[in-house]
């Protein structure tokens, strides 16, 4: 073997990570029957006239009463979330990298209930309308003491990636709210690119070449 064969590439070793947790670990697929008509949608399942607002790796449809924040890492600077102001709640999206045959949204609901309940939160798993999902009640510290929020966590698995939400505000509760977050969250496109990535990689997001008003 030459020293070229014998040396791993940043592409290859993405692969062969992608590979192996698609060998390793089989979880199903978790999302709406309909995803691939209703969303959250690939990129090559969306309608391409369609105004979007392009972040790199997801892309969001302008809508009236939306307001669109990028959450920023300040050591990195690098954006890390997309938070979208809608119907008096907040949802926060993040789309990962994913294996093409198993899913990532079962292991991801065992971390986060297990994150709650180690900040001394509850939580609970439900069925909702885009499968199962975990409703959370989450110690805040303020100034009048500690309190609770709650926070919806929805996640869809799609083909090679993984959208991710956390939904806060009046959605959690309210039937209107809710239905109105959970449309916004199904018109999301995801855009997972061709090149080589390590399944629960964050897909790079961007600032908008062309900021849009939602």
């Amino acid at each position: 073997m030459t020293d070229d064969e014998s040396q791993s590439t940043p592409e290859t070793s993405a692969v062969e990570a992608e590979q192996s947790a698609t060998e390793a670990g089989q979880a199903t697929k978790s999302a709406p029957a309909d995803r691939e008509t209703a969303g959250p949608f690939d990129e090559a399942e969306a309608n391409p006239v369609r105004p979007y607002i392009d972040l790199g790796g997801i892309k969001i449809l302008p809508r009236e009463g939306l307001n669109l924040r990028l959450e920023v890492e300040e050591q990195t600077k690098r954006i890390v979330a997309v938070g979208l102001d809608y119907a008096d709640s907040t949802l926060q999206v993040q789309p990962f990298a994913a294996p093409r045959s198993s899913g990532l949204w079962e292991e991801t609901r065992d971390q986060i209930r297990q994150q709650v309940k180690q900040q001394g939160g509850r939580v609970e798993e439900r069925e909702g309308p885009l499968g199962p999902e975990l409703l959370a009640e989450v110690p805040v510290a303020g100034a009048d003491g500690a309190s609770k929020r709650l926070a919806r966590f929805v996640g869809v698995d799609g083909p090679r990636w993984f959208l991710r939400g956390v939904v806060g505000g009046a959605a959690t509760s309210d039937v209107e709210a809710a239905a109105a977050v959970e449309d916004l969250f199904r018109s999301i496109v995801v855009v997972r690119g061709s090149s080589p990535m390590p399944p629960r990689d964050l897909i790079p997001l961007r600032m908008p070449s062309s900021p849009g008003t939602a």
